[in-house]
């Protein structure tokens, strides 16, 4: 009986654990070009994340917001970049790797397969691929510090 209560407990904790380190993802995050900051939340067992910043929010042309306008889906070149979701349906994997989800960009319109992996707690590693993950690309995001109100 001792030996089941036990074993419920340490399972327990595992557990707890398991959630922690999935939780570790979330929060404000920059790309290396710094031209946009990503917030990462979660929403039931995955991850998404979408643009709350730019550095140029408006478009020079009409200094009106940013629009998806590279998007190859027609009805959605009038959405505003700012609030759009880049990172979707990532699930965490363990050992601080979340997979099993997308990145779009915005810049080509395209949407690429994508792995992250947590360098430490305040740097991802972001690599976007078709395929295969060798052949694919890198970047670097730095975890924002949020200014208490």
């Amino acid at each position: 009986m001792k030996k089941t209560i036990l074993l419920a407990g340490v399972f327990l904790m595992s557990l707890t654990g398991f959630a922690q380190d999935a939780d570790a993802l979330v929060g404000v995050w920059e790309p290396g070009h710094g031209k946009a900051k990503v917030k990462i939340d979660q929403i039931d067992d995955k991850f998404y994340g979408k643009i709350v910043w730019l550095k140029e929010p408006n478009d020079p042309a009409t200094d009106k917001p940013k629009l998806d306008k590279n998007n190859p889906d027609e009805s959605m070149r009038d959405v505003p970049l700012r609030g759009y979701r880049i990172l979707k349906d990532f699930q965490y994997k363990g050992d601080g790797v979340w997979e099993d989800g997308t990145i779009y960009d915005p810049e080509k319109g395209e949407t690429y397969d994508c792995v992250i992996t947590m360098k430490d707690d305040n740097t991802l590693d972001i690599r976007g691929y078709i395929g295969v993950k060798t052949f694919g690309r890198s970047d670097t995001w730095r975890r924002l510090k949020m200014k208490k109100k």
